[in-house]
C-alpha cells in the first residue's frame, strides 16, 4: 500500500475521559509532534452511538494507545464491560499495543482484574508512569521506536512464523560453532542470573569471541524482549558508541534530550539483551556502558574485547583457547579427535579441501599442530585452510615460525584477521608507552614465565614505574595470560602473541643484557628448587619446574653458547630429582653432552657430573655398552672436589653398572652401594637415602636373598611415608611388590599404589614398571588374558617413554618365560596384542576404574 500525503498513521488513544483529560492532552501532542494522527473520542463527530463510533475509530488506526489510572469506566445499559475494557478487546490482534498505568493509584476492581489480564498480555507493552509529562516522554519514544522497528522489519526479507524480532539482530555465522558447548552453557547460566547484568567475554585477537557471542545471544533469545547485536569493529571515536546502541534498539533523537534519557524511556520496562562486540578500541566508552546499566535496570549486556572495562558491576569471562591433546603421542584417533582444536580443524580443513580425513597416519600430526598452535581458533583456521597446498606433516614441519603460514586470502574476513600477526598488531596498538615496552622485553620468554622472572629482567631496565600494574595493562589486554602454579602467580603468552613479542624483543639494542639476566635468573631457580624436590614440597616444586621448563632451556642454551657450561652443570646436577621422576633424564644426558662437546675447560666437578649422567642413562637405554671406567672417573673426580653427595651418586650409578654387567658383578654392587649409603647418610639426604637403601635392596634381590631385601623395602617405606616423599614411596612399592612376587605372594594392591603415585608425580616410566608388576601378578594368580593385556600396555608405555632397558631391575621376564612355555601361550600372546592397542587411557582404566 502506498498513502498519499494526508494518509498519516493513525494512533487510537483509549482511556477514561474526565480523570485523565490532562495526560490525554499530552498523549495527543506528542503524537502530533511525530507528525502522526491522533484518534480519540472527543475528537470526532456524533452522530453515532459511543460503541459504534470507537469501534469505527478502532478499525480505521494503525497503534492502539492505552492510558489508565484508577476508574474502570461507564458501563453502558446491556452491556458487561466499559467502553475502556471493549476498546482494548475490540483492537486487532496485529495491531502494536502500547500501555500506559499511572502510579499511584486506588484502582477499581474490575480495573484491576484488567490490568492484571493486560499483564499477561505478550503481545503489548506495559509501562508505569506518573505525571502527564513523563507519559508524553514514553508515548513518543516508544512510537519511534516502533515505527523504526517496523521500518527495518519492512526491509528485510520474508521470514518464517518461527522467526523473531530478536534473530533479524543477530550477525548470521559463516561455519558453525566447534568445541564451546561448556562455555555456552555457562554463559546462558549467567544470563539468568539477573545480578550479572554485564558480562564482558576477554581474550585475545583470533580466540573466538565474537563467534561465541552470537552463538549464545542465539540461543538466550527466548526471555529477553529485544537481543541487539552492536558491531564497535570500525570505530574508534567513543562517541559513536551510545548512537549505535541507539540505533540498534530502534532509538532515534527526535529531541534534545540526552541520547541516554531517550534509551532509557524507549526501553523502560523490556528485557533488552545488547551485544557489544569489539570494544577494545573505544574503551573510554566504558563509564557509559555503566551508566546504561542504572538506566536500563532490566536490559543485560553482554560485550567482546581484548581487555576488561574495569567498571562496577562487571563479570568477567575469559575466552580461553580450546582444549588440545594431552600427548599427541599416547593417543589414538579417536581420542584425539575427542580434543575440541582438533574437531576445529578437521571441520575447517574439510571445509578448504573436501577429500581431507583425520586417519591414523596424520591424526599425530594435526594434534601436534594444534597444540602448537595453542588451541587458538582463528591460528587453527588459517593453518587448516593451507592443507590445499601442504599435507599436515609438512604444515608442522613449517611451524617452527607460525606467522608467515598463517595469512588467509579470504576477502570477507576483517584485515585485523587476515594474519595473526595483524590480528595482534591490534592489541599491542592499544598499549600505553610502558606496557609496550615490558611487552617487547618479554619476548626474551621461550614459555610460561612467574612474576619473579620479570622482576629479574625488569630490575636491569626498569621500563616501568608500576610492574605489576603495567603487567596487569597487558592480562587486561590479553596479551599476557595469569594463572597459578604451585601458589606462584605465572604469566603466558599464546604461540602467535609470544612470536610477535619475540620478534620486536630480537630487534631491541638491550636483547644481549636481557637474555644473559634471564639465563642468570633460571640458573638461581635451579639452585634455589634443589632442596624443595624432597619431601612434602616435591609435588609443588615438580609443578613449578615443569611450568617453567622451556625457559630454563632457553637458560641453559644461552649460558652455554657463552662458555658457561660450569653453571649449566650444576643446575642441571641440583635438578636431577625433576629429569628422573618426569622421565627426562636422556635430556639431562643431552646437556651433558652438549657440555662435553663444548670445547672450553672444564671444572673436575662439572666433568664429573656430566660422566655421571651419561653413564646413567645409558644403563636404562637399549644397547648400550657398559662402560665403568666414565664411572669411576666421575667418583674420582667428584671425592677430589670434596663432593660427598655427588660420590654417592656416582658409586651408586657403578653400583647400577656391575648390576647389569656380563656377568653381574653383585658383590661389588653390593659393597658400593653400602658405602653410598653412608656418604648420602653424613650429607644429611633423607630422600637419597632412602631412594639408596632401596637400590642395596634390588642388589639383595638379586642375590635370592629375598627375605632381606623385603625387610629392607618395608623398611624404606616407613620412612618415605614419615619424611613425606611420594616419590621415595613410589619406587619402593614396586620394589616391595618385587620382592613379594620372588617369594611366591601377588601383591597386586602395591603396584596399583605405585601407580597411583607415578600419576600424581607425572613419573612415565612408573607407569610403565606398575603395569609389568601387574601383569607378573596376574600371571601368578593364573589370570592369563589379564596378564596378556597388561603386559601388552606395560611394551606401549615402554615405547613411548625410551627407556625400557632392564638390565639393573628385576623384571617380569621369568614370569612371561614359564607362560610362554606352558600350554595356554596362544591365549597369553592375543591378550598381549590387545593389550598393545590399547589407549593409555584404556589400560589406567582397566587398573584404577573410577579412581
Amino acid at each position: 500500500m502506498i498513502r498519499t500525503p494526508d494518509q498519516r498513521l493513525r494512533v487510537f488513544v483509549s482511556s477514561t475521559l474526565r480523570e485523565l483529560e490532562p495526560e490525554r492532552r499530552a498523549a495527543r501532542g506528542a503524537i502530533e509532534r511525530l507528525r502522526l494522527a491522533p484518534v480519540m473520542f472527543e475528537l470526532g463527530a456524533r452522530p453515532h452511538p459511543p460503541r459504534e463510533l470507537y469501534r469505527a475509530y478502532l478499525q480505521q488506526s494503525d497503534v492502539f494507545v492505552g492510558v489508565y489510572w484508577q476508574q474502570y469506566g461507564w458501563i453502558a445499559p446491556g452491556e458487561d464491560v466499559s467502553g475502556l475494557e471493549d476498546e482494548y478487546r475490540m483492537a486487532r490482534a496485529d495491531m502494536p499495543k502500547l500501555l500506559y498505568v499511572k502510579h499511584p493509584g486506588e484502582r477499581q476492581e474490575r480495573l484491576h482484574a484488567l490490568l492484571e489480564r493486560i499483564q499477561h498480555d505478550d503481545t503489548a507493552s506495559y509501562k508505569p508512569f506518573s505525571t502527564a509529562e513523563e507519559l508524553a516522554e514514553l508515548i513518543e519514544a516508544d512510537l519511534a521506536t516502533l515505527l523504526a522497528e517496523r521500518f527495518d522489519r519492512s526491509r528485510a526479507p520474508a521470514a518464517s512464523p518461527a522467526d523473531t524480532a530478536a534473530t533479524d539482530r543477530l550477525p548470521a555465522p559463516y561455519t558453525q560453532l566447534i568445541g564451546r558447548e561448556r562455555e555456552v552453557a555457562e554463559l546462558l547460566a549467567w544470563l539468568d542470573d539477573s545480578a550479572r547484568r554485564l558480562i564482558t567475554l576477554v581474550g585475545p585477537g583470533g580466540i573466538g569471541k565474537s563467534r561465541l557471542a552470537i552463538e549464545v545471544a542465539r540461543l538466550a533469545r527466548e526471555p529477553f524482549d529485544r537481543v541487539a547485536f552492536v558491531v564497535l569493529e570500525h570505530m574508534r571515536d567513543a562517541d559513536e558508541v551510545l548512537p549505535a546502541i541507539a540505533r540498534a534498539l530502534g532509538v532515534r533523537e527526535m529531541s534534545d534530550r540526552p541520547l541516554t534519557e531517550l534509551i532509557a524511556n524507549a526501553r523502560a520496562g523490556r528485557r533488552d539483551l545488547i551485544v557489544l562486540d569489539n570494544f577494545e578500541q573505544v574503551m573510554a566508552a566504558a563509564p557509559l556502558i555503566a551508566a546504561l546499566l542504572t538506566e536500563l535496570p532490566d536490559a543485560t549486556f553482554v560485550v567482546t574485547s581484548r581487555a576488561r572495562l574495569r567498571v562496577r558491576g562487571e563479570y568477567v569471562f575469559d575466552v580461553e583457547p580450546l582444549g588440545v591433546p594431552s600427548d599427541p603421542a599416547r593417543g589414538f584417533v579417536d581420542e584425539i579427535l575427542d580434543a575440541p582444536a582438533v574437531r576445529l580443524f578437521r571441520d575447517r580443513a574439510q571445509a578448504a579441501d573436501p577429500r581431507f580425513t583425520l586417519t591414523v597416519d596424520n591424526a599425530e600430526d594435526v594434534a601436534r599442530i594444534c597444540r602448537a598452535l595453542e588451541g587458538v581458533p582463528l591460528a587453527i583456521e588459517l593453518a587448516a585452510a593451507r592443507v590445499r597446498a601442504l599435507t599436515p606433516g609438512v604444515m608442522l614441519a613449517k611451524l617452527d615460525r607460525v606467522l608467515p603460514l598463517l595469512v588467509t586470502a579470504a576477502r570477507d574476513v576483517p584485515e585485523r584477521q587476515r594474519t595473526i600477526e595483524t590480528t595482534v598488531q591490534w592489541s599491542i596498538d592499544l598499549l600505553g608507552a610502558d606496557a609496550w615496552a615490558l611487552f617487547v622485553r618479554l619476548g626474551v620468554f621461550a614459555g610460561d614465565f612467574s612474576l619473579e622472572a620479570v622482576e629479574a629482567i625488569e630490575a636491569i631496565g626498569s621500563w616501568t614505574a608500576d610492574l605489576l600494574g603495567t603487567l596487569l595493562e597487558l592480562v587486561d589486554s590479553s596479551l599476557l595470560r595469569q594463572h597459578d602454579e604451585a601458589g606462584v602467580p605465572f604469566f603466558s603468552m599464546l604461540a602467535p602473541v609470544r612470536e610477535v613479542a619475540t620478534a620486536r624483543f630480537e630487534l631491541g639494542a638491550d636483547a644481549a643484557v636481557i637474555r644473559r639476566a634471564h639465563a642468570d635468573h633460571y640458573a638461581r631457580l635451579s639452585v634455589e628448587t634443589e632442596p624443595l624436590l624432597r619431601g612434602t614440597t616435591q609435588l609443588a616444586a615438580l609443578a613449578r619446574l615443569q611450568a617453567e621448563r622451556d625457559n630454563l632451556r632457553a637458560g641453559y642454551r644461552h649460558l652455554i653458547s657463552l662458555g658457561e657450561v660450569d653453571i649449566v652443570a650444576d643446575a642441571v646436577w641440583r635438578l636431577l630429582l625433576y629429569w628422573w621422576i618426569r622421565t627426562l633424564l636422556p635430556e639431562a644426558k643431552g646437556w651433558m653432552e652438549q657440555i662435553l662437546e663444548a670445547g672450553v675447560p672444564l671444572a673436575g666437578r662439572t666433568r664429573a657430573i656430566a660422566l655421571a649422567f651419561s653413564s646413567w642413562v645409558a644403563l636404562l637405554q637399549p644397547g648400550s655398552r657398559v662402560d665403568q671406567r666414565p664411572v669411576e672417573e666421575s667418583i674420582a673426580l667428584f671425592h677430589a672436589a670434596g663432593e660427598t653427595f655427588g660420590e654417592a651418586c656416582a658409586r651408586t650409578v657403578l653400583s647400577l653398572a656391575c648390576t647389569s654387567a656380563s656377568p653381574p658383578d653383585l658383590h661389588r654392587a653390593e659393597q658400593l652401594e653400602r658405602q653410598a649409603i653412608e656418604l648420602v647418610v653424613a650429607h644429611g639426604d633423607a630422600t637419597f637415602e632412602g631412594l639408596f637403601r632401596g637400590a642395596l635392596g634390588s642388589v639383595l634381590l638379586f642375590q635370592g636373598r629375598a627375605d632381606e631385601a623385603l625387610t629392607i623395602f618395608l623398611a624404606v617405606l616407613e620412612h618415605a611415608i614419615r619424611i613425606g616423599d611420594p616419590f621415595v614411596e613410589s619406587v619402593t612399592l614396586t620394589n616391595a611388590g618385587w620382592a613379594r612376587l620372588a617369594l611366591g605372594e601377588a601383591h597386586p594392591e602395591l603396584f596399583a599404589r605405585h601407580l597411583e603415585l607415578s600419576l600424581r608425580l607425572g613419573n612415565e616410566d612408573g607407569v610403565g614398571y606398575a603395569f609389568e608388576g601387574l601383569a607378573a601378578c596376574a600371571i601368578l594368580l593364573s589370570d592369563v588374558d589379564r596378564a596378556g593385556v597388561l603386559l601388552g600396555a606395560a611394551e606401549t608405555a615402554r615405547q613411548r617413554t625410551g627407556l625400557i632397558e632392564q638390565r639393573s631391575y628385576i623384571t617380569y621376564q621369568p614370569f612371561v618365560d614359564r607362560m610362554l612355555a606352558s600350554d595356554r601361550a596362544a591365549e597369553f600372546e592375543a591378550a598381549r596384542v590387545r593389550g598393545r592397542a590399547l589407549s593409555r587411557r584404556a589400560a589406567l582404566d582397566l587398573v584404577l576404574g573410577a579412581r
